[in-house]
């Protein structure tokens, strides 16, 4: 026990190595990875002794800036368009009834006072963004869903937060919030949130594309830079700093990003150690001794969040789409709990909050309980729901992104649609500018040296040579699918008039 206490860094390496391995062990015993850290967290409990929530709170919230930026710069644009409507009525309305439901139920079972329940639901209203990208991983879910849930998870944050400050500020100074100013204050912190993110989008962006850096592993370090100044300005203005960051991940991830594959890597990476970090605290700060007296509310609590309060949200707020009710029923079953509600937990701790103890414990339930039940179960119920399009392949190779040095020119890799519109056309007969050259061909997992009586494939993966400038116009340019045939009928031959 003294030996990991005078070692700290010696204990954080075995914690990350651990983690890591168990993300390749979690799929092979069909349990989330993000059950297997609460649980390393819990048996960290006879190890070492840690209480302190203000820490835990402050890196929760460092975890949550990039997570929510990791996800939002692999976010498609186009999906968003496509679901926006109800993924943000799900991210607004359905946590506010989510959260309502649930806080009623929490009230007579828990025998809390009623606003206290209240900032139960609000505090595990929310579905999560890291909870949701990890469970999904390489599931090939009907895209409708998967784009819905990850939209709604991505923006609902700023919402759960929202909700739960203003709750707190109402037990601490009761008679002060009105109707109207609660109105107000939501409406300026999703306005400006959503502004300040795509204006440092656009300065982000520009920075990243024109500043010549001499170490290109500077380039995500000033990507996460952008991340942090974003959520910092933003929630110092009153503001959503999780919506800002969200919004900006998007907007850059749909632009030329220089050096941009680099930059995923490695917040994907940093996001994994933050998830890593997030739920072993979470095991770290229920104490057993605690928990343990809570076990059978905190059980009860959780079953009612996962099959009435979040069906129940799910459905009257998506009463009037297009929807059907096989694919609510999957929304409903898909909304998992993670990171969000551990760090929103911690409020309530900060503040001194009467009963706050017991809500936390309660949120460790329904946290665990989700990713064990609800995330080891989504393949199983989206095959029985005919949502599941099987496992999504993942070639061997990877589309890598190398800049040459100070140079105006890049290579990129670029992934030709299946039906594509240059199938079987040369690469000489290709409408490309003359700085705009394609290098290298892989198809079928063998590397082609291309020339120009090469023809092109679908579902081809190009190297393209070309400056930077040139780069959103090369790649519209070579994803454009194959126009579908319009078969016209034959005209009925008029009958001949008899003489």
């Amino acid at each position: 026990m003294s030996f990991f206490q005078d070692s700290p860094i010696l204990l954080i390496a075995i914690l990350l190595v651990i983690g890591v391995v168990m993300t390749r062990f979690s799929s092979r015993l069909g349990v989330p990875s993000l059950v297997l850290f609460i649980i390393i967290g819990l048996l960290l409990n006879r190890i070492i002794y840690y209480d302190n929530v203000e820490l835990t709170q402050t890196i929760g919230i460092l975890a949550l800036v990039v997570i929510l930026f990791e996800g939002g710069l692999q976010t498609n644009i186009i999906t968003i368009k496509k679901v926006a409507t109800p993924a943000l009525l799900l991210a607004t309305i359905g946590v506010l009834l989510t959260s309502l439901i649930l806080g009623v139920f929490a009230y007579f079972i828990l025998d809390l006072d009623f606003i206290t329940a209240l900032l139960l639901g609000a505090i595990v209203g929310s579905t999560d963004a890291a909870a949701v990208f990890a469970v999904f991983g390489n599931k090939n879910i009907k895209e409708k869903l998967s784009s819905t849930l990850e939209t709604e998870s991505g923006t609902n944050d700023p919402m759960a937060v929202f909700l739960t400050v203003t709750i707190i500020s109402i037990i601490e100074m009761p008679g002060q919030e009105t109707a109207i100013s609660l109105i107000a204050t939501f409406f300026w912190q999703m306005g400006l949130g959503l502004l300040a993110g795509i204006m440092i989008g656009k300065l982000a962006t520009f920075t990243i594309n024109k500043i010549n850096l001499e170490a290109s592993g500077l380039y995500p370090v000033l990507s996460l830079g952008f991340a942090m100044f974003a959520f910092g300005i933003t929630d110092l203005s009153g503001a959503s700093g999780l919506l800002a960051v969200y919004v900006m991940a998007v907007f850059m991830g749909n632009k030329g990003l220089t050096y941009k594959n680099s930059i995923l890597r490695f917040n994907e990476g940093l996001a994994w150690m933050m998830q890593i970090v997030m739920f072993m605290m979470l095991g770290l700060l229920a104490f057993p001794e605690e928990f343990f007296i809570y076990s059978l509310e905190g059980i009860i609590m959780a079953l009612i969040l996962m099959f009435i309060a979040r069906p129940a949200g799910v459905f009257l707020t998506l009463i009037f789409s297009k929807f059907d009710f096989k694919e609510k029923v999957f929304l409903s079953w898909a909304g998992l709990r993670g990171s969000v509600p551990i760090v929103l937990a911690t409020y309530p701790l900060v503040h001194d909050i009467e009963h706050a103890y017991l809500v936390f414990n309660v949120v460790f339930y329904i946290v665990l309980f989700s990713a064990l039940l609800q995330g080891s179960t989504i393949t199983p119920v989206a095959r029985w729901l005919g949502f599941d399009e099987g496992e999504e392949t993942i070639p061997s190779y990877t589309v890598e992104l190398l800049a040459l040095g100070q140079t105006e020119n890049d290579i990129y890799g670029i992934e030709l649609p299946k039906n594509s519109a240059h199938s079987s056309v040369r690469i000489k007969d290709l409408d490309l500018p003359t700085n705009v050259l394609v290098i290298a061909i892989i198809r079928n997992d063998e590397l082609i040296t291309p020339n120009g009586d090469t023809q092109m494939h679908s579902s081809d993966y190009i190297y393209v040579m070309m400056p930077r400038k040139l780069r959103e116009r090369t790649e519209a340019y070579f994803s454009k699918p194959k126009k579908p045939e319009v078969h016209k009928k034959p005209r009925p031959k008029k009958a001949k008039k008899n003489k």
